[in-house]
């Protein structure tokens, strides 16, 4: 029986390109055609600051509509094709002077270019990690419905590199899955800490100006403040990315360890599973025509690895340096790192979708090897009282002799079992005669009986995979709204800043 799953990465890719793109086209009016970069939030900073300033009498009304005429024409003019889109408050503010005289300086009451870069680091950070958790939940869709497909597929299973017991392949499959559930755990509870508005803060200790910090984070879409005004700019906007890079590792390291597993199986003359080939995932060798080399599965491991390389930048950047420094928080280098590691889960998901899984060979496998034979001495225990190392005892010494003479597992003769359990247990008070019969012992060494039987929670067993695959499946849907949730939130927050302003204008 073979069993293929298949669909293209340039398919996903242009499905999430489109997503992204719906997002970060404009939530509302004003900002329909800006890509939310530096530029793009300074522009936001500048319009809120413009509307509270000028409601709580931090800014003299008759100067508002000229100010906030200027700066409208300078986030025009950035929004033109070719358009200069300054990054740092040092470059925008001139442009805005130029449009709208030095009175539009009376804006900066309260601010500096440490809340305002914070700021809206944090913004492009929690927009990143909505796009990195969207693709997480796609590739662990696919990881779980794989899984659905194969509940009875059974498969060998490795420790230390060596067969060691058989396995659902569904079982298998779940477990990769749980890591990726922890690393959506940790996009969840990174975002928490990123959400927060560092503005009002200025440099590090404040400013006497009475600033509404929590109506600014408000119109930013900002969940909370950064509550300490030191750590707004100098400790929590160098975690920031040091976290986000911790977690492109995990995922990075996630994805790996599955490839490399997958991988092993191409060092043998006749693998169970394999990438279906052709296309992007196989490719010939230039002189030896036998082979198919998994180039999808280098490309892929590769990808992870560039990922991991680029996650250890903020780490190294921050490492040694006093607190506030410029080092590890360069917005282009920290986002290039979320693009790698949704790269590397666009291959993942390619990987799982050209995934060719030949079940019998994988049954023949482990009829051809003593996989089973923990079985033996599990029930030797469980049913006839004996204590579990001798009975794995009894069972080392069937496989040694099995071995020994080329005997697989379904052709050992039950008279020989018989043998060795009484040598072995010939010198204990232990029942001399081996107590399991023929169609025990036989059923002892079924693989698929094994994987029925299991009575763990958690195990392999029919029953508990079905739980399982349900709430997988619970979480993700879980998962999908809450970066739902999340990105209403920031469009409705940026929406009603537009609207505001928009109003402030027209007066």
């Amino acid at each position: 029986m073979r069993i293929s799953v298949r669909n293209g990465r340039q398919v996903k890719r242009a499905a999430r390109n489109m997503a992204l793109g719906g997002m970060l086209l404009c939530h509302a009016g004003l900002a329909s055609a800006e890509e939310r970069d530096e530029f793009f939030w300074l522009g936001e900073i500048n319009k809120a600051s413009v509307i509270i300033n000028s409601d709580e009498g931090l800014l003299d009304k008759e100067h508002t509509p000229g100010i906030a005429k200027a700066l409208l024409e300078v986030i025009e003019a950035g929004n033109q094709p070719g358009g200069e889109r300054p990054s740092a408050v040092i470059k925008f503010e001139p442009f805005w002077i130029e449009a709208g005289g030095i009175e539009v300086t009376l804006v900066h009451a309260g601010r500096s270019s440490q809340d305002m870069h914070a700021t809206y680091r944090a913004a492009i950070q929690r927009d990143k990690l909505l796009e990195l958790a969207e693709q997480l939940n796609r590739t662990s869709t696919t990881l779980i419905e794989l899984a659905a497909d194969h509940t009875g597929t059974i498969v060998p299973n490795y420790t230390n590199g060596v067969a060691a017991q058989p396995n659902s392949y569904a079982h298998y499959l779940l477990g990769h899955a749980a890591g990726l559930d922890r690393d959506a755990q940790r996009i969840r509870e990174a975002y928490a800490r990123i959400d927060r508005s560092a503005m009002g803060t200025t440099v590090l200790n404040g400013t006497s100006w009475p600033l509404n910090r929590q109506r600014m984070a408000d119109y930013l879409g900002f969940a909370a403040l950064v509550d300490n005004a030191y750590d707004a700019s100098q400790i929590s906007s160098m975690d920031q990315p040091v976290e986000v890079a911790q977690i492109a590792t995990s995922i990075a390291l996630h994805t790996g360890n599955f490839i490399e597993d997958l991988m092993t199986q191409y060092a043998q003359s006749r693998p169970w599973i394999l990438l279906e080939e052709g296309g992007s995932n196989t490719y010939v060798s230039s002189s030896m025509p036998q082979k198919r080399n998994p180039g999808l599965l280098n490309s892929t491991r590769s990808d992870a690895s560039q990922t991991i390389t680029l996650a250890m930048g903020p780490v190294m950047q921050t490492h040694n340096i006093t607190p506030g420094m410029s080092d590890p928080k360069d917005v282009e280098e920290n986002s290039a790192i979320v693009d790698s590691a949704i790269g590397t889960l666009e291959g993942f998901d390619e990987v799982l979708n050209a995934l060719v899984i030949n079940a019998d060979r994988a049954l023949e496998e482990l009829n051809s090897d003593w996989t089973a034979s923990q079985e033996v001495a599990d029930i030797l225990m469980r049913e006839h009282g004996l204590p579990f190392r001798e009975g794995h005892h009894v069972a080392s010494e069937i496989v040694t002799h099995a071995r020994s003479e080329g005997i697989g597992p379904l052709d050992f003769p039950y008279a020989e079992a018989q043998r060795i359990y009484a040598e072995t247990v010939a010198d204990t008070d232990f029942p001399q005669e081996f107590p399991l019969s023929e169609e025990e012992f036989r059923a002892a060494l079924d693989p698929a009986a094994i994987i029925r039987n299991r009575a763990t929670s958690g195990g392999p067993q029919p029953a508990e995979l079905e739980r399982m695959i349900g709430e997988a499946r619970d979480r993700l849907t879980t998962q999908s709204q809450w970066i739902k949730e999340k990105r209403d939130h920031i469009d409705t927050a940026l929406a009603g800043l537009d609207e505001d302003f928009s109003a402030l204008l027209s007066e």
